[in-house]
């Protein structure tokens, strides 16, 4: 699969993202009763790009930028996972195409209205491998009126195909001392798997599974089984260690 350099999404990252967040100053963000904290100097390029790229590798949602010819610029690793053989879209060397003709319309006239300043929220695919995705336009600068100039990139963020990370799930488990018999019962529910079919699949009584899904909810708090996945389905990303620390290596 199609791999960006870590120095080259890095660079590219901060080039598109250094004017949309120019003008922020995190002291607007803090709390009047915050004590004043020092103010934390941006620089273009090197290690804010860095810092950029990394950050977004912690993120669960896939985000690519593109140019409006589909030219993938920086893709985060998330994108890089979620564009497998299974995905509407696919990265052939630097160019993002549809595996369907339609799809492939549909983002190439997305790509060109962000060059017009506007957003779009697309759904692509079909069965159990459609996929929604926003296309949003990150403008170099503004001119006239606030319209974007000619030749912005575009980002692109993948709607998750599952609602909740196996990580994060185990992580969430963890933190509540479910056992791991609970720990795959909150797995499937959070699938969508019914307690019918748990059962089934578990080789146990139906019974059984809803003991154990009483146990899980008495231990987390949950009202019910939808309140639980929400609940699941809330928690920030959790990125294995493994794939951190190659990160960190710069592969």
């Amino acid at each position: 699969m199609f791999e960006i350099t870590p120095a080259a999404g890095s660079h590219l990252l901060a080039s598109a993202l250094m004017p949309a967040l120019a003008g922020i100053d995190t002291r607007d963000a803090l709390p009047h009763s915050a004590p004043p904290q020092r103010h934390v100097e941006r620089r273009d390029g090197g290690d804010f790009g860095h810092w950029l790229s990394r950050m977004l590798d912690e993120i669960d949602y896939g985000m690519l930028l593109v140019s409006a010819e589909a030219q993938v610029l920086y893709a985060n690793h998330a994108a890089r996972h979620e564009l497998d053989g299974q995905h509407p879209l696919q990265m052939l060397g630097h160019s993002l195409s549809a595996q369907r003709t339609q799809d492939g319309n549909m983002l190439l006239n997305a790509l060109a209205a962000a060059q017009r300043g506007l957003r779009r929220l697309l759904t692509l695919g079909e069965g159990e491998h459609r996929v929604s995705i926003s296309v949003v336009p990150l403008p170099c600068s503004a001119g006239e009126g606030g319209r974007a100039d000619a030749g912005q990139t575009t980002l692109l963020v993948l709607g998750r195909r599952q609602m909740c990370a196996a990580l994060s799930v185990q992580g969430f488990a963890r933190s509540m001392a479910l056992t791991p018999t609970e720990t795959r019962v909150l797995e499937l529910l959070c699938n969508g798997v019914r307690p019918t079919e748990i059962a089934t699949r578990q080789g146990v009584a139906v019974s059984t599974v809803r003991t154990q899904i009483g146990s899980i909810r008495a231990k987390t708090g949950a009202g019910s089984i939808r309140e639980l996945v929400r609940q699941v389905a809330l928690l920030p990303p959790l990125v294995g260690a493994l794939r951190s620390g190659l990160a960190l290596a710069g592969r």
